[in-house]
Formats: C-alpha cells, sequence, structure tokens
C-alpha cells in the first residue's frame, strides 16, 4: 500500500479528479469533520458531489471523521494563524501546539495498525482536507504517524 495527500484548495473540480486519477488512487479518505465547503468555487468539495465524481473515476471513498481535529484542538491552529495574522488558506505551516494537540487528543489512542487495517485493501490511499498544502493541514501528521508502518506518504 501507498500513502498520498491531497488538499481541495488551489484545485478545480477537473484538475483534482485528474490528479487522483494520474496517481492511481484507488482509495480516497477524507478527514475533515465538516465534509461541507462555502461557496461555490469549492462545491465540488461538497460531501455528496465529491462521492459522486469519485464514483464516476472509480475510487472507492470513506470518510474518517474520527481522524479530524476537534473544535477544541482546532482552537490552537485558529490562535495560532490570529498571532501571525494568517488565514486557513494562507498558511504554510501547523503551529507547535496544534500538532501537539492533535497527535494527543486525536492519535494517541487509536493504533496504526487498525487504521491501516481498514484500508489494507487498497494499493494508492489518498487522505483529504482542504488546506492546499500538506504541512498547512493534519493530514501531515496523520501520515507521518502512518509512516513507521505503513512509509512515507506522497504529497499531490
Amino acid at each position: 500500500m501507498k500513502l498520498y495527500t491531497i488538499g481541495g484548495y488551489g484545485h478545480t473540480e477537473d484538475s483534482f479528479i485528474k490528479a487522483l486519477k494520474s496517481n492511481d488512487i484507488d482509495l480516497f479518505v477524507d478527514v475533515r469533520q465538516r465534509r461541507g465547503m462555502r461557496g461555490s468555487t469549492y462545491a465540488f468539495l461538497n460531501a455528496r458531489k465529491l462521492e459522486e465524481n469519485l464514483a464516476q473515476a472509480g475510487i472507492s471513498y470513506l470518510h474518517f471523521k474520527d481522524l479530524a481535529p476537534t473544535n477544541e484542538v482546532r482552537s490552537f491552529q485558529k490562535s495560532a494563524d490570529s498571532a501571525a495574522n494568517s488565514s486557513k488558506r494562507e498558511r504554510d505551516k501547523l503551529s507547535p501546539a496544534f500538532i501537539e494537540a492533535y497527535k494527543r487528543e486525536i492519535l494517541s489512542d487509536k493504533e496504526r495498525g487498525e487504521i491501516l487495517g481498514r484500508i489494507s485493501q487498497y494499493s494508492k490511499v489518498c487522505f483529504f482536507c482542504v488546506e492546499k498544502g500538506h504541512e498547512a493541514c493534519h493530514r501531515s501528521v496523520l501520515t507521518d504517524w502512518l509512516e513507521p508502518i505503513a512509509g512515507t506518504a506522497t504529497h499531490i
């Protein structure tokens, strides 16, 4: 199995699906807490439309809500973004406080093997959240955490 990550920002509907297909992704794992996007620009990332597009592309879909940061964990990054006078879309890395909180509150009670067991029948698995850059999103912390078992993730 090979792991990948992708963000939604910066993509069009076509470029998003093409990026997945060109990497032969066979499982798409949504790790967002809320599976909706505001506005028309990213409406293709709303759960219903996203699942429809993935099905048409022959890509399986799973939502792992339990891997999304809680509001409490997200508050650490909101504080850091505010202090840096930055927004979610402008951020290029996560704050150390957020990373620590995400690992402690979300990953500490999970078993890597259990998560990988849920996806092990697929060969190319892509973890998704909205931030464009993987280092600005919890999906990078998640895939780094899975690395000892699954290897380094490719960021598309």
